[in-house]
């Protein structure tokens, strides 16, 4: 990666030439693929299908006792605090994007303010970005879905970031219900198929 001059993964490439893998439409001209990797969904079907994911998170981190805060995932060097906050910090950047800050992969990792001590202010935070996604949507009578964002891994339709995002932060929800199970609490209300049906989430609810 350092020969290619890449600076974060994954990438694509062949021989010194790469793409980010981010984007499934640059990785498919790159290879010369000829695929449509146009969303699934409407941006509108989107917007709506983003409100039900953060609605979701929000019952589901209240679920957790804050014993678990500085608790470590299993395989990761991430807490259960670092995670829960992360699920709603994805849609915060990209509406932060929306307002000409380049996308830094680096302002989706970023650990959670000092004053956030407990998961019920996790969720409060969740539904306050809930609430300015929904205010981004109505800002404007029509959003253009082709209109470029920039972002780390290049200019991105408004629409493939916006997928993106959604998935994202739906496949940490579904892992935030299997965190409860193996605590041994029921999760209020998961994600469901139909919920999910049309995100390119991953099949599995944790990678290797």
């Amino acid at each position: 990666m350092r020969r290619l001059g890449a600076r974060s993964i994954p990438v694509v490439s062949k021989g010194d030439d790469w793409v980010f893998a981010q984007s499934l439409e640059d990785v498919s001209k790159f290879l010369d693929l000829g695929l449509d990797m146009t969303p699934n969904l409407s941006l509108e079907a989107l917007v709506e299908r983003m409100d039900v994911v953060l609605d979701t998170a929000q019952r589901l981190v209240r679920q957790i006792p804050d014993e678990a805060l500085g608790d470590k995932l299993r395989n990761r060097d991430r807490t259960y605090r670092s995670l829960c906050y992360h699920v709603f910090r994805i849609p915060d950047a990209f509406l932060e994007v929306t307002q000409g800050v380049t996308l830094r992969r680096e302002m989706l990792v970023s650990d959670p303010p000092e004053v956030i001590q407990s998961f019920n202010a996790i969720a409060d935070y969740g539904q306050s970005v809930r609430a300015k996604v929904s205010d981004w949507w109505a800002s404007k009578p029509q959003h253009d879905p082709k209109a470029l964002l920039p972002t780390y891994y290049g200019d991105q339709p408004i629409h493939n970031v916006f997928e993106r995002t959604t998935w994202h932060s739906a496949q940490h929800a579904r892992q935030l219900a299997m965190l409860l199970e193996e605590r041994g609490i029921a999760p209020d209300r998961p994600l469901t198929l139909a919920q999910l049906e049309g995100l390119p989430v991953p099949e599995k609810v944790w990678d290797e």
